[in-house]
């Protein structure tokens, strides 16, 4: 329910575009499909049982992917990693040490507050670049893996691309010839 909440605020989805942002500040973007509500078809199981529980007939329900995604690491985060204690103090007796420091007497440092914080940050920072983040190609960015080919590499890229260009009918022979002309080739 939170989620869907601060799903619907623009300064929750949207990238900041300068460091002055304030929640208040008007952010328009194009907003990540995770945050978009989506229909999702429930299964005839479930849909039999929750009509016998509640006398309506529910098929459909309409949720943002994100729910979804909020489910699987808070999943995560009460499951798995309050294992980084555990983790933590296997460190700790395998060096023969009593803490990580000493900033917060009779507690150890500030690392022993934080023992299960390293394996979350580590687990969403995954779960982000596999599941959540949008793939970004730019045209800029190919031309720059371009130009840091070697001469002949970059020929061999060039003479592929007009092939498939040509065998998919994007471009036409007499196109793929003046670009060969232009080019001092064949």
């Amino acid at each position: 329910m939170f989620t869907a909440l601060l799903s619907d605020w623009r300064f929750m989805v949207c990238p900041p575009p300068t460091l002055s942002m304030t929640a208040f500040s008007d952010v328009q973007c194009d907003v990540n499909p995770v945050f978009v509500p989506k229909d999702y078809a429930v299964p005839a199981a479930v849909t039999t049982l929750l009509s016998t529980l509640f006398g309506r007939h529910i098929a459909t329900v309409t949720i943002r992917p994100v729910q979804f995604h909020s489910l699987a690491i808070s999943a995560f985060a009460s499951l798995i990693a309050p294992f980084g204690g555990f983790f933590a103090s296997g460190v700790k007796r395998a060096f023969n040490i009593k803490d990580f420091g000493n900033s917060i007497p009779g507690h150890g440092g500030v690392t022993d507050r934080f023992d299960c914080q390293f394996i979350m940050a580590a687990f969403s920072h995954t779960y982000y670049v596999s599941f959540i983040k949008l793939s970004s190609v730019t045209i800029g960015g190919v031309f720059s893996s371009f130009l840091a080919l070697n001469p002949d590499m970059q020929v061999e890229l060039f003479q592929s691309i007009q092939e498939y260009l040509q065998n998919t009918g994007s471009i036409s022979d007499a196109v793929r010839s003046a670009a060969v002309a232009a080019a001092g080739g064949e």
